[in-house]
């Protein structure tokens, strides 16, 4: 799959953010090693996911495209769809659980998709968006189980080590798996010395279990503040390839991952949202201990204030 994400950074190019490497001495004196921030927070519609969405969409034929396409997701490829979408000029419908952040949801309405609510506890994404689908003929495109979103999430790491130089380590979050399996085929075919590990919350470890014993393993609606990890499992299309090409799956705890939000904000003056400071959660803590050069991508920063303002205030 490394040609596609070569070809998914070409089809990008003037689309997307080529997005800044931060970097913190303060950071690298904790971690213990040279840390370089690759921050998607400053993507467009605020996270990675604009990457996937706009490869995915920009492959459609004409008749998938007059047709509209349809999605399921807690808020970051809702907003990447319906502003790809606009960009385009395709219809955008969006299934979107009614907790989600109401700064994704409106964000998300306000690039023009039509937002179909449910209940998390009680409703199934992807049946519900199926069965829209059939009944209006639209093409679905998944948030992360599908070859060109994982293409497109894959050109995130391409541009890091692009721009950074070769890596010793890459710390990459993982919810459904398509920024890790991406960014682990981009690391492998750059810098194949690379050792790719993906970072979840404790409380959300069904890829780190999947990864481990090799087989596909779920959870549901975990109580995670990281809300872009609330996926139920890793898919047919990401399971085989983090199996192929990733080194390694950590889990964070809830505190960690507050403690990063926090120290990204005070001591980086970055805005990241809790799913996006995974990979600093996992060096702040200790759960990885890394050393030369480390490549944590920072996958979005769509936070709602009041969210902010409570792990700002503990």
């Amino acid at each position: 799959m490394f040609p596609a994400i070569l070809a998914a950074s070409e089809r990008l190019r003037g689309h997307a953010h080529r997005t800044p490497i931060h970097h913190s001495r303060t950071l690298d004196a904790l971690a213990g090693a040279e840390v370089l921030l690759k921050c998607e927070n400053f993507q467009r519609g605020g996270a990675f996911k604009f990457r996937g969405a706009f490869n995915a969409l920009s492959l459609l034929s004409d008749e998938q495209r007059a047709r509209g396409v349809i999605t399921y997701s807690s808020g970051n490829h809702a907003q990447a769809i319906a502003l790809a979408g606009r960009l385009l000029g395709v219809q955008t419908t969006v299934v979107m659980p009614d907790n989600a952040p109401a700064i994704k949801r409106a964000a998300t309405e306000g690039y023009g998709a039509r937002v179909v609510p449910y209940d998390p506890a009680t409703g199934d994404r992807k049946q519900i968006a199926e069965a829209l689908a059939a009944e209006h003929g639209y093409t679905i495109i998944p948030p992360y189980d599908d070859p060109n979103i994982v293409a497109g999430q894959g050109t995130a790491a391409l541009e890091l080590i692009q721009d950074a130089g070769a890596l010793d380590w890459l710390l990459v979050p993982c919810g459904g798996g398509g920024l890790l399996s991406g960014s682990a085929i981009a690391a492998k075919g750059v810098a194949p010395g690379c050792r790719v590990v993906g970072i979840e919350p404790e409380v959300a470890d069904d890829a780190t279990r999947s990864f481990h014993t090799r087989t596909l393993h779920t959870v549901h609606n975990p109580p995670t503040i990281a809300d872009g990890t609330r996926t139920p499992s890793l898919g047919a299309v990401t399971f085989p390839l983090v199996l192929e090409y990733v080194d390694d799956m950590r889990t964070v705890s809830e505190d960690a991952i507050i403690e990063a939000v926090r120290f990204l904000f005070y001591r980086t003056k970055l805005v990241v949202e809790p799913s996006g400071a995974l990979g600093v959660a996992a060096l702040l803590s200790g759960a990885i201990q890394a050393s030369g050069r480390v490549g944590v991508i920072l996958s979005g920063g769509n936070i709602d204030g009041p969210t902010m303002a409570r792990i700002l205030t503990g």
